[in-house]
């Protein structure tokens, strides 16, 4: 039996949403909660739920201020976010060159499963 593993991706970053505002912040020196919620076309609820365990994660920097009668949310990528984004983009290439091995022989388990 192989010891084959297959490239291992960061799950906090393998989300839709989570990837779109990082790739977003990784460009802009930081972006606002509107403008993040109009790029990545999603709505305000699940926009908060996401940058809080980006927050949570310590990939970004979230700052709130008042404006007036409203909140002003700011968010900016940081250093172990940058970092944590460049290994997910290089691991998605690892998985993607990675061979899997042949399969040399099958268990009866195997074997069954497959209908064979």
């Amino acid at each position: 039996m192989s010891s084959f593993k297959f490239e291992v991706i960061n799950p906090v970053l393998h989300n839709e949403l989570r990837l779109k505002i990082m790739v977003t912040l990784d460009s802009l020196e930081s972006a606002d909660f509107m403008y993040l919620c109009h790029i990545t076309e999603s709505t305000r609820g699940n926009l908060s739920v996401q940058i809080s365990t980006l927050r949570d994660t310590g990939y970004l920097d979230v700052t709130k201020s008042g404006i007036g009668r409203f909140s002003h949310t700011v968010c900016r990528i940081t250093d172990k976010g940058r970092k944590a984004l460049r290994a997910y983009e290089d691991g998605l290439r690892r998985l993607f060159t990675q061979r899997v091995p042949a399969q040399d022989d099958q268990s009866d388990d195997t074997a069954k499963v497959q209908g064979n």
